[in-house]
């Protein structure tokens, strides 16, 4: 299990694709607990994988952006996120989030009748996530199976055979309740869509101290300037500059942080010409000035 004390970052490639392995080649499972509110910026950031993961809300209240979507989760709900769909959780209080992470190659073999008859279809359909709530039968009874999961990773007496178990009962529930077969496949488009996103999102982590303009955004991925946008706006619910600004922004409250450069310094190689422009961003995102910030986290 981890420790939701012990955690900071999420760990991706160039693809934003989470590079940390969730569990073994033998048993493809992890368990985890975390505090939402401990991680870099109070926030975990967009990441993707091919496993799926389920999450509880222990305590407190986040945001959850999971592929186009945007949700508000409160205490005693919880939501499932589809194979592959970017996602990324954020809080403005401590947010208490047990979770598990897995192949789905623990409920059955890939080339089983299980597996094609009742696990490919959920993988494959245009759900990119679920929420539960206590309010609903079914969903009471995924939320009430998540919580035994949780309790049995502390117990290590057939623990491995006790989860297995418990995830397929979940995924029955599921199937048993969500209308998977009278969805239309997720399209490759979406994906590709989705590999633009992150190669623009990539091409801005490596440039941001550069001079970027919209256009350069869009030049990465051969599209036009209103296709970015779109995609943007579809996947962040931001515009590629306002996406840009803020990633400059949180690079500088890092070196604010960390080193002792002045903020005029600290502003330039950050990307932002105009030092008072860069501080009143600064203080819209983070509600304090660099200064200020600097002060508290020294």
């Amino acid at each position: 299990m981890k420790d939701y004390n012990n955690c900071g970052k999420i760990k991706t490639d160039e693809t934003l694709r989470e590079t940390v392995c969730h569990g073994s080649e033998e048993y493809p499972f992890q368990y985890y607990k975390e505090n939402i509110w401990l991680f870099d910026f109070h926030c975990i950031d967009w990441h993707w994988h091919s496993e799926v993961e389920f999450v509880y809300i222990e305590k407190g209240t986040a945001e959850f952006l999971i592929g186009s979507g945007r949700s508000v989760l409160t205490e005693g709900t919880g939501i499932f996120i589809n194979s592959q769909v970017i996602h990324r959780f954020e809080s403005s209080e401590s947010v208490i989030i047990p979770n598990i992470v897995f192949s789905p190659s623990m409920l059955s073999a890939e080339d089983s009748l299980i597996y094609r008859k009742y696990i490919r279809p959920l993988l494959d359909s245009s759900i990119e996530s679920l929420i539960f709530s206590p309010g609903i039968p079914w969903q009471k009874e995924v939320l009430k199976c998540l919580l035994t999961v949780f309790s049995v990773q502390e117990n290590e007496d057939m623990c491995e055979i006790k989860t297995a178990e418990l995830l397929l009962k979940i995924w029955g529930i599921i199937c048993e309740n969500v209308n998977i077969s009278g969805r239309v496949p997720s399209a490759k488009a979406s994906a590709y869509t989705q590999a633009q996103l992150q190669i623009m999102m990539q091409y801005i982590h490596k440039n941001y101290r550069e001079r970027i303009t919209l256009e350069n955004i869009a030049q990465t991925v051969s599209v036009s300037k209103s296709s970015a946008l779109n995609i943007f706006n579809k996947y962040l619910h931001s515009s590629p500059v306002s996406y840009l600004v803020n990633y400059r922004l949180k690079r500088a409250a890092k070196l604010l942080a960390s080193t002792d450069g002045s903020i005029y310094s600290i502003a330039r190689n950050t990307g932002f010409e105009n030092v008072g422009y860069f501080c009143r961003k600064f203080k819209g995102l983070f509600g304090v000035t660099p200064g200020e910030y600097r002060k508290a986290e020294k």
